[in-house]
């Protein structure tokens, strides 16, 4: 689309679809600790699956034309990326918690922009490189290695953001001449194919309560994904990205009211800088780089 049809709506449309995805980590720290990462990661695919294939039955150019691409190899390479970040950030859930983990992911927007030069081709002001430097400064104050509070664990985020990173730059490529649609279609697929084979080995009994957490997690992810495509509908993608960070300050409440996570002053003040660059590098996005 070239212009907002509704910005307000669209505007509360992507708070509600980050509050989605907010709880659906919460739902998903307790699952994954109580269960296998690979078996709940799984089921979550089969449902989301479901979901972008009923889609494609309704597409009004018919099933085969709505997922058609020249891009299959690329569109596995992102499923394949997509499937190993989603593992890492719920598994870095379970090891350093919600806040930590969300804190160090947050970086990720700004890695994007890190990318989309090489990647892309994109020209790459001194002002965005300024923005980028400013983020991983951040994400050195609330890794704080060599103060004995770094851990291994702490690898989990930064890898996940560096892979959903190049996830998303890759499905700039992919939508730059065909329809955003197959790339939003083949993850899915190809991903519940592959957690698949991941996650069968992993499938185990749940208590009935758990069972009720996962439907509720199961449908979060759809509803999440739901009202970001409603979302776009009514608005550019570029005038709603800043308020994406409020799934930080989201999952940060669920993990002190929930979890009873501590937000530490290092994390607080890191996340802050983190998010400040990433939003100075959206307000550059309609400037000349």
């Amino acid at each position: 689309m070239t212009a907002s049809r509704n910005p307000t709506l669209g505007i509360w449309l992507m708070v509600a679809a980050v509050a989605a995805f907010a709880a659906q980590d919460g739902f998903s720290k307790h699952l994954a600790a109580a269960y296998s990462t690979q078996m709940i990661i799984m089921i979550r695919y089969w449902v989301f699956a479901g979901f972008v294939i009923l889609l494609a039955l309704r597409r009004p150019e018919g099933f085969r034309a709505a997922i058609r691409s020249r891009r299959l190899p690329a569109h596995l390479v992102r499923s394949v990326l997509l499937v190993a970040e989603i593992c890492l950030i719920v598994w870095g859930y379970t090891q350093i918690g919600l806040i930590n983990s969300l804190a160090v992911f947050s970086v990720c927007p700004l890695l994007i922009v890190a990318l989309s030069g090489p990647v892309l081709g994109e020209a790459i002001s001194w002002q965005r490189w300024a923005a980028v430097g400013a983020g991983l400064v951040g994400v050195l104050i609330i890794l704080r290695p060599g103060m004995g509070v770094f851990s291994w664990a702490a690898i989990l985020p930064l890898a996940s953001a560096f892979m959903f990173a190049v996830y998303s730059v890759l499905t700039r490529l992919t939508t730059r001449d065909e329809p955003t649609f197959p790339a939003f279609f083949w993850p899915g697929v190809i991903g519940a194919v592959l957690m698949t084979g991941l996650g069968l080995p992993h499938l185990t009994p749940m208590t009935t309560q758990d069972a009720g957490f996962l439907t509720a997690y199961c449908g979060l992810s759809i509803l999440s994904h739901w009202l970001l495509l409603k979302c776009y509908e009514q608005v550019e993608a570029s005038r709603v990205q800043p308020y994406s960070y409020l799934q930080l300050v989201f999952v940060t409440g669920i993990g002190l009211v929930v979890y009873g996570e501590v937000l530490e002053l290092p994390v607080a003040i890191g996340s802050a800088i983190v998010v400040a660059a990433g939003l100075y590098a959206l307000s550059l996005e309609r400037k000349p780089a």
